[in-house]
């Protein structure tokens, strides 16, 4: 799947340090990052529709980040994922695996661990996403 010049990863985390801490390492590693702290914050936003990739926590306030992708499937189709959590619940990995997630990742874990699941979603297009206006 080719991706498109003005397409980007969108971060949705209710911990703004840790949003703060993805968007910047994606950032340095040369991709276009926007965050948000809810699932109804990205809902409400048009970033949305130039999401390349998202990386979702899955305990958040209000809407969950299993059920947002879930919900997004059916709103917009396919959206690639990678899921993070502080809580490594058996049924958390197996719901995300279930929903074709690129990668799962428990808190804390390495920068490069993040990196590297999102090279790997990028490296078969040859085409990573460019800066969101």
């Amino acid at each position: 799947m080719g991706v498109a010049a003005d397409r980007g990863i969108i971060v949705v985390d209710d911990d703004p340090g840790m949003s703060r801490a993805i968007t910047r390492m994606l950032m340095l590693g040369g991709w276009s990052a926007r965050a948000f702290e809810s699932a109804e914050d990205l809902m409400a936003s048009a970033e949305l529709e130039r999401a390349a990739l998202l990386i979702l926590d899955i305990q958040l306030p209000g809407l969950s980040g299993l059920d947002l992708h879930q919900q997004l499937q059916s709103s917009h189709g396919s959206l690639p994922v990678i899921f993070i959590t502080g809580e490594d619940r058996p049924v958390f990995r197996e719901r995300a695996l279930r929903a074709g997630a690129t990668a799962y990742l428990t808190k804390p874990f390495p920068g490069q661990e993040l990196m590297d699941a999102v090279r790997r979603h990028f490296e078969p297009a040859g085409n990573p996403p460019k800066a969101i206006p």
